[in-house]
């Protein structure tokens, strides 16, 4: 069995084939994931799992040098942007793009997956780009 916190099989795959400068997504139960390959759906129920618990956990297997957030979290969702500042390290640049331009992302050729969570606050969706641990 896996010694590290993360267990889902597909959230792990997508981790373990990321390269320098790919992306990764964790999106609330309301984003348009595409139904594709790349769609990995862990949402239960409302608020089953947290946003801020999966992006935790995907944080501590992955390397990131960059996150993408949506402009209207800072006036819809300060709350879960001052968790997510928590939770990057002090080196991760962040960009603010508008939320429409999120959705582009979800199909970028460069995205090795897209996680869909339970959180049914607004705006609580990352782009993670993925950095090297050397």
């Amino acid at each position: 069995m896996k010694k590290t916190a993360l267990l889902n099989s597909h959230v792990s795959k997508a981790i373990a084939t990321i390269g320098h400068y790919d992306l990764l997504t964790v999106n609330d139960a309301g984003m348009p994931i595409p139904n594709d390959d790349r769609r990995i759906d862990l949402a239960v129920t409302k608020e089953l799992p947290r946003f801020i618990d999966v992006l935790e956990t995907v944080l501590s297997e992955m390397k990131i040098q960059k996150i993408y957030l949506a402009e209207e979290i800072k006036t819809n969702n300060a709350t879960q942007l001052k968790q997510i500042k928590a939770l990057i390290d002090d080196d991760v640049e962040i960009e603010f793009i508008p939320h429409s331009e999120m959705k582009a992302y979800l199909s970028h050729p460069l995205n090795k997956g897209n996680i869909r969570t339970g959180e049914i606050t607004p705006f609580s969706n990352i782009i993670l780009e993925s950095n090297v641990t050397f």
